[in-house]
């Protein structure tokens, strides 16, 4: 059985990767009183009265929704929210299980920003967060965007914001390495779609200041042309010189390579004609912008992929179960930057100076240390931002 057949006959078995277990015990008459009628009524006047009572009374406190129209579905593209249900529901497990947050599976039939901002707006009062997911650009930047505005629970777009917060950690640590300064480096970044533009932001606010943002068309300049509105506010942002080219024009003398883009468009050639010890940040799927052996041999310093078979993977699954712990543990109304820059050095610093090197620059997902490490990160940054209110 190969390992396609695998996990097509697992998911069969398993008839779903998550189920709801009562907390409560109602085996007899004075326990299913307690827990539904008439004792229920109790905790649901007291939220009738103030609604933010329901974090006491009910598990909301601990509850995100995860929320898809099934889009963007790992690589697979726009498969329906249907389809997209195995995989929400393993978002879910991994939730519980790196966490101990309760997570919930919505796949919703419409790809109408209106609509999906308005269900999750009516159904947010059940949810201490929303983790959006796998939902395809640029609607899913108006989507979080707007939910923001209208929801007073954190919004999280896990496919932007927790692969920035991962390679801003990589990055810290690269850097470390290298002897670098974040402020005093080139960086260039090519995928200017929502993975590019939250990994470019939250870069620049942690303090790079020269970095150039790729399209397939090239470098975004001030006043460039076939930019939609997303792009023109990152070229505003970003390219200090307002320098134009293709991205192997501008790559040269670069310090920092993040590909969010498309198998195999960067060469031998490109990587020498960067900085010394260039890092090298490839994070395509399946096949990265460049292979990691193909840059190592070019002169490459340090590499990076979104892949599992090679080290220093770049897996958002370092970053969200802890930041929505710490979010939810704090009651935190929003998911902010600095919430995001404090989640991506706690990660960071899991990796002591001492176990720092070229090929482990980035934890392992299953460190223990991990989740209890950015989750009191965030939620000091929190309360320190005044997100919290707890």
């Amino acid at each position: 059985m190969d390992k396609k057949e695998f996990a097509l006959r697992q998911h069969e078995q398993w008839k779903g990767k998550i189920e709801i277990i009562s907390r409560a015990r109602v085996t007899n008459r004075e326990e299913l009183a307690v827990a539904y009628t008439p004792g229920v009524a109790e905790p649901c006047l007291e939220i009738a009265k103030d609604t933010d009572l329901s974090y006491k009374y009910t598990r909301r406190s601990n509850l995100v929704a995860v929320i898809t129209d099934g889009t963007a579905v790992l690589g697979l593209g726009d498969i329906g929210p249907e389809a997209g249900m195995p995989v929400m529901e393993g978002k879910c497990a991994l939730f519980k299980e790196f966490a101990d947050i309760d997570a919930f599976p919505l796949c919703i039939r419409s790809k109408e920003v209106d609509d999906i901002v308005n269900t999750v707006k009516l159904i947010s009062g059940s949810f201490g967060g929303i983790n959006l997911e796998d939902i395809s650009a640029p609607r899913c930047i108006e989507i979080e965007k707007r939910l923001k505005q209208e929801c007073d629970i954190p919004i999280f777009h896990d496919d932007q914001h927790g692969t920035a917060v991962v390679v801003l950690a990589a990055v810290l640590n690269a850097l470390k390495l290298v002897k670098k300064d974040i402020t005093k480096i080139k960086a260039v970044i090519n995928g200017a779609g929502a993975a590019g533009s939250a990994i470019t932001k939250l870069l620049v606010s942690r303090g790079l200041k020269n970095v150039i943002v790729c399209d397939i068309n090239g470098a975004l300049t001030r006043g460039g042309k076939l930019m939609n509105s997303e792009q023109e506010h990152l070229a505003e942002l970003t390219n200090p010189d307002n320098t134009g080219g293709s991205l192997r024009e501008v790559i040269k003398d670069a310090d920092l390579f993040i590909g969010v883009s498309a198998p195999n468009i960067v060469d031998g050639e490109m990587i020498k004609s960067m900085a010394d010890k260039p890092i090298i940040f490839a994070m395509a799927n399946p096949v990265p912008e460049i292979g990691p052996d193909e840059a190592k041999a070019a002169g490459a310093y340090i590499v990076g992929t979104g892949r599992s078979d090679y080290p220093n993977q770049i897996n958002n699954v370092l970053a969200f179960p802890g930041i929505f712990r710490g979010a939810l543990d704090v009651r935190a109304s929003d998911i902010n930057d600095e919430m995001k820059i404090a989640a991506a050095e706690a990660i960071a610093s899991v990796i002591t100076e001492e176990e720092l090197d070229r090929e482990y620059i980035i934890p392992d997902v299953f460190d223990k240390r991990m989740v209890k490490r950015v989750s009191e990160a965030v939620a000091k940054a929190a309360r320190e931002t005044g997100t919290a209110r707890l």
